[in-house]
């Protein structure tokens, strides 16, 4: 008996089909019948589910004489399920990696539940991926196995049969069976829950649900929908069935007029005609079910009214009234933008005209972010080393909490942004100002970019369209004649910036502000990081950072980090950082040892608490070489990222550590114990050599000397790399062994030379 029962039920789904059986035949977990029911489709889903069956024993084929609808092909699917628990699964949707590994273990830690609720993500055709908005109900805080009185904010989880697991014996001891029809989840879902002793959650994206471009059926003109009166008489009957569970009538009586007025509402659902037939039908199942008891909202309580009332006229007189109050607010709103906004401007231009604070620096990065990088680091500075200069900070409000108490906080946009930006002597940011910025003069600007540039910048993007995509490169030139100078952490950089941003700046050559932390940082430092983020003492952290793709408009996860982790033990944990330009998280499911540090404010702290980067051409690994610390390169599409973005010199000819070119690489990098093996060292210590040379931990104090203080001469003697003593990781006193836990590879893990090639070569 197998103890996962997926039952997948096609019709025209030809075009998706492969790509769902193949998600639940290559799950980590292979306990698994995959019953894939053929519902008489016409086009090739029948031929497609026979090849899996040749190929695979554990697909069990199912093909119906004529189509009988979704749900009755899931009932056909059920008449054949052997396994513990039923998963369903529609055939253009798919199971994410290791989802019933997930599942299993979730089952078990929770006492084997009636029901198990787990997460899913919209997929949309153009690439966009949206978690569900209400996966805080599937928090796993809390005691588990429950019953839905104590969990009822479940029910606002789409009630769809594919986002649950459900014990087979259950099933069958409450005769749960989908109904012919539109809208067939909705007589199973509801007494699935409502009826279940025991119910479980799992935090995870489980299912990948696949939003069509032309949408799914449900978004068809069609008097099918109609189908969903039947199938809330079938919900209430079952209410009716079982008195012990009249509780639930209040709240289920709301949820059916909530969705009845959804169906209503969405546009193209109804044919033309039946609009008026199909609001008095609800009103009709609005008085027979109608239960006190349930609160609604504020704003469903016009919705509610409509369905009670049951009268189309009313309704579109509503509606009209409705459309006009909303398109005279967005008038009212655009035309107050715009007063504002010219208000806005007409009180920078008279600050302008007023004199300049000497004794005020305002400062910036990454757009409105928080307290961070390399202006962060010379705020800090400022105040430390040149007290009489009042600093600000911009930032939008939710980054306020990351601002030192002692520093001003600014919002865009104010009229407070707008005099600083027009009265401040020094403006710092990592990125550019408003474009509305006027350069005055006796204003010092400070460019601190943030980072040593791998990939091409500035005008060097001119023949890249993938990567410059709508870049004005006369702009970028405007905003470089404001700069008065710009920070460099090497030769390289320097040279790179002056060629790709040319203008009058000074460029200062000093080392980069945001690294000095590195060389200040103590054990104790270390520790406190570590447990702050939860890190289990005596394992080592793996910080994954990988860089943006210009190539692609998603965020590419290049890792199976689950699976990594499972091949390393659990003597290894992952930081997984996402690029900042990704709204998403890398992975969807964080734990005990796959931690999510997308949101966390500082990377510097990330680095501090790390034992490794793992990183494939993120301008981190030049900050990170700073701490002396492993550096593994994961090239896996180097070909294609050079070939879009373009790179200033081949990462695996001078990389700062191994180099993983595969999955399975880098897991043998780190299972034999190269990834901090002398080969290793020699790397890091060439590329340290070479990008490196002024990270002593004084940079932001150079800055502060020349430009604020005047020190032209006299500035902080630079130390040596050999002479630098950053504070060593928490693993760096354990010994170096390969792990039992892991095969050893075939052949030796592929690593780069060390060359050591001239800067000039490979710019």
């Amino acid at each position: 008996m197998p103890r996962f029962s997926v039952i997948v039920p096609a019709y025209k789904v030809q075009a998706y089909l492969h790509e769902c059986l193949e998600s639940v035949l290559e799950q980590s977990f292979a306990d698994l019948e995959l019953i894939a029911v053929d519902d008489c489709s016409p086009d090739g889903c029948g031929a497609i589910i026979d090849e899996f069956a040749a190929r695979d024993s554990r697909v069990r084929p199912v093909h119906l004489p004529r189509n009988v609808g979704l749900g009755r092909a899931r009932n056909a699917g059920l008449d054949h399920a052997t396994g513990d628990y039923l998963v369903f699964l529609d055939g253009d949707d798919t199971l994410t990696p290791d989802t019933l590994r997930a599942i299993a273990d979730r089952l078990k830690d929770t006492s084997e539940p009636d029901v198990l609720v787990y997460d899913y993500a919209r997929t949309y055709w153009n690439g966009d991926i949206v978690r569900n908005r209400f996966a805080d109900q599937l928090s796993e805080r809390g005691p588990a196995p429950f019953r839905l009185d104590d969990r009822p904010g479940l029910l606002r989880v789409l009630m769809v049969v594919w986002n649950k697991a459900y014990r087979r014996e259950f099933v069958e001891r409450e005769g749960l069976a989908f109904p012919p029809g539109y809208y067939e989840d909705t007589p199973w879902t509801y007494p699935a829950l409502i009826s279940a002793r025991t119910i479980a959650t799992l935090d995870r994206v489980c299912v990948h649900y696949r939003q069509r471009r032309r949408g799914n059926i449900l978004g068809t003109s069609s008097r099918s929908h109609f189908d969903i009166f039947e199938q809330y008489d079938r919900v209430f009957a079952h209410l009716d069935a079982h008195p012990e569970l009249a509780r639930w009538r209040p709240v289920l009586f709301r949820r059916m007029v909530d969705h009845l007025s959804t169906v209503f509402s969405k546009r193209g659902r109804l044919p033309r005609g039946t609009r008026a037939e199909f609001l008095r039908k609800a009103r009709t199942h609005y008085r027979r079910y109608r239960t006190p008891g349930a609160p609604v909202r504020p704003r469903t309580r016009l919705r509610h009214a409509l369905v009670r009332l049951g009268n189309h006229r009313t309704y579109r007189l509503l509606a009209l009234a409705t459309s006009a109050h909303k398109k005279a607010l967005r008038r009212v709103k655009g035309l107050l933008r715009k007063v504002r906004g010219g208000a806005l401007q007409f009180h920078y231009r008279v600050q302008l005209r007023l004199p300049l604070r000497a004794d005020r620096a305002v400062f910036s990065s990454y757009w409105g972010r928080g307290h961070g990088c390399n202006p962060g680091a010379l705020e800090s500075a400022f105040r430390a080393l040149a007290p009489h200069i009042r600093t600000a900070w911009i930032a939008h409000p939710e980054h306020h909490h990351t601002i030192p108490a002692s520093t001003r906080r600014l919002r865009p946009g104010t009229t407070a942004y707008w005099t600083a930006l027009a009265r401040s002597k020094y403006l710092v940011n990592n990125v550019n100002f408003d474009r509305r910025l006027v350069k005055r003069p006796g204003q010092i600007m400070i460019q601190t970019q943030h980072g040593t540039p791998l990939k091409y910048m500035g005008l060097d993007l001119q023949d890249r369209p993938a990567a410059a995509r709508d870049t004005d490169f006369a702009e970028l030139l405007r905003n470089a004649d404001k700069w008065d100078y710009c920070l460099s952490g090497n030769r390289h950089s320097t040279l790179v910036w002056e060629r790709v941003f040319p203008a009058s700046y000074t460029t200062l050559e000093y080392g980069l502000p945001r690294n000095d932390v590195f060389q200040r940082a103590t054990s104790t430092d270390v520790t406190r990081l570590r447990q702050s983020l939860g890190i289990p003492e005596g394992t080592v952290a793996l910080l994954y950072a990988p860089t943006y793709r210009d190539y692609r408009r998603t965020q590419r996860l290049a890792l199976d980090l689950e699976r990594v982790l499972r091949r390393l033990g659990p003597r290894f944990v992952v930081l997984a950082r996402a690029h900042h330009s990704y709204a998403a998280a890398l992975s969807a499911h964080s734990g005990a040892r796959l931690i999510d540090v997308s949101d966390h404010p500082s990377v510097e702290n990330l680095c501090l608490a790390s034992d490794a980067l793992v990183t494939d051409y993120s301008s981190l690994m030049f900050d990170y070489a700073v701490l002396d610390r492993p550096i593994v390169i994961h090239a896996d599409d180097w070909e294609a990222y050079q070939a879009s973005r373009g790179t200033y010199f081949d990462l695996r000819a001078f990389p700062p550590g191994a180099v993983a070119r595969s999955e399975d690489e880098l897991i043998d990098i780190f299972a034999t114990g190269h990834w901090r093996g002398s080969r290793s060292t020699q790397l890091r210590t060439a590329f340290r050599e070479r990008f490196c040379p002024y990270e002593d931990g004084r940079a932001a104090e150079r800055v502060v000397r020349h430009v604020v203080l005047g020190e032209s001469g006299g500035l902080p003697r630079v130390l040596s790399p050999a002479q630098r003593h950053p504070v060593p990781s928490a693993a760096a006193a354990r010994p170096v062994t390969p792990l039992a836990t892991v095969p050893a590879p075939a052949a030796a893990p592929v690593t780069a030379p060390v060359t050591a090639v001239p800067v000039a070569e490979t710019l």
